[in-house]
């Protein structure tokens, strides 16, 4: 069964789905990648999502994402990883959607190039860090609006997925009272899609 796709101005556990499939493309470094989304997870706002860097308050990291819905909310974490979200929701109320998987389907030798480590083509962009890695996106990239034509960093919806190829479960990674949310949707089948994996004790 088909749902017509809500804009970006919706909660982010509502438009979350329906950017699997979307096409965004990275022209950072005049060097043009393109990466299909096949895993996404979403995160709320102050109060109401214990997973989310929002979840207490506005801070200077986390700014981006009370911004403007269609922008890039790009963060640095563990010391060595970028990771690429979409902001979504009225300006004001924080959420975002991590972009956690993708299949490279243009400039893969550029791909490469980036992420020597991969061991095949499917590991590209299989995962946060490795499709940030995969564009080429850094924090500089923060903030850019992803909706535009020549923007840097340009996110092409696609048509939305059938739901029985929506596979959904809680969020990798995530402890505490977040632990059990459902918010990470990937497509059903598809080899580029992260395994999933509990919260580390």
């Amino acid at each position: 069964m088909m749902r017509p796709r809500p804009d970006l101005t919706v909660h982010a556990r509502e438009i979350a789905p329906f950017l699997l499939g979307s096409l965004l493309t990275s022209r950072v470094g005049g060097i043009p990648v393109t990466v299909r989304i096949t895993e996404v997870e979403a995160y709320g706002g102050v109060g109401e999502d214990p997973g989310s860097h929002a979840f207490r308050r506005e801070t200077p990291r986390n700014a981006t994402m009370f911004g403007p819905p269609g922008r890039a909310y790009v963060y640095f974490t563990y010391g060595m990883h970028w990771c690429l979200n979409v902001v979504t929701g009225p300006t004001g109320s924080a959420g975002a959607v991590l972009l956690r998987a993708g299949e490279v389907v243009a400039g893969v030798d550029a791909a490469r190039e980036r992420r020597v480590s991969a061991r095949s083509d499917r590991d590209l962009a299989r995962g946060p860090a490795c499709l940030t890695s995969a564009l080429g996106v850094t924090g500089e990239c923060d903030g850019l609006n992803l909706l535009g034509t020549r923007s840097l960093l340009r996110l092409v919806l696609a048509e939305p997925v059938e739901v029985e190829h929506v596979g959904v479960t809680a969020r990798t990674g995530v402890g505490g009272q977040g632990a059990g949310t459902p918010w990470r949707f990937f497509l059903l089948g598809e080899p580029s899609v992260s395994p999933y994996r509990r919260a580390a004790r």
